[in-house]
């Protein structure tokens, strides 16, 4: 089944990935030096973890979350993953929220879900 994660270092770093693994066997990985992007950046910790039936469905939300990078959105969605009680959420009606909306855009909800 795959899987999204995001990880956090000591010094406040980032990685988002998609895996098939389960998140702790590829968190390993990242640990052990084997993932190029990770390797000289430290340790990683799992902060959150998301399951999807496909790996296009995966790929898809692990592309939304990398546009919002560095944004008001990625900070929200961080902030709400730490605050959840083992450190992990699961997916609650994410949609696109453009690369730095106001923490009210993402708080204004109409109707139908969307952005006001």
């Amino acid at each position: 089944m795959p899987h999204l994660y995001i990880l956090k270092n000591d010094t406040d770093n980032y990685y988002t990935g998609i895996t098939a693994l389960k998140p702790e066997q590829r968190l390993e990985r990242h640990n052990r030096g084997d993932v190029f992007s990770t390797k000289h950046k430290g340790q990683w910790r799992l902060i959150y973890t998301e399951f999807f039936q496909t790996m296009l469905e995966a790929r898809k939300k692990e592309k939304l979350i990398k546009s919002w990078k560095g944004g008001n959105a990625f900070k929200v969605f961080v902030s709400k993953a730490a605050r959840s009680s083992n450190g992990r959420t699961s997916d609650s009606e994410s949609e696109y929220l453009g690369s730095n909306p106001s923490l009210a855009a993402l708080e204004r909800k109409n109707k139908f879900g969307g952005v006001k």
